[in-house]
């Protein structure tokens, strides 16, 4: 079984394909990264809105006399 000589310029192409493979994975990898990271920065975002809405439900549950802004209807009512 002999091997066909390959066509002229397809070894640069070869090299052309393997170098844009290996940018698309480096590629993916960084992404993969920043998703991680917004996930993170996600997660500790709503775990501090969540502990401030908390916090704001108890201060005005603890406010005497005053209706709670949640209960409150909009201005332009």
């Amino acid at each position: 079984m002999d091997k066909q000589p390959a066509a002229p310029g397809a070894q640069d192409r070869l090299l052309q394909l393997e170098e844009a493979l290996a940018h698309l994975a480096r590629l993916t990898e960084d992404l993969s990264e920043v998703i991680v990271r917004q996930d993170r920065d996600l997660a500790r975002l709503s775990r501090r809105l969540d502990l401030l809405l908390q916090a704001e439900a108890d201060r005005q549950a603890d406010a005497p006399g005053q209706v709670a802004l949640a209960d409150q209807r909009p201005p332009h009512y």
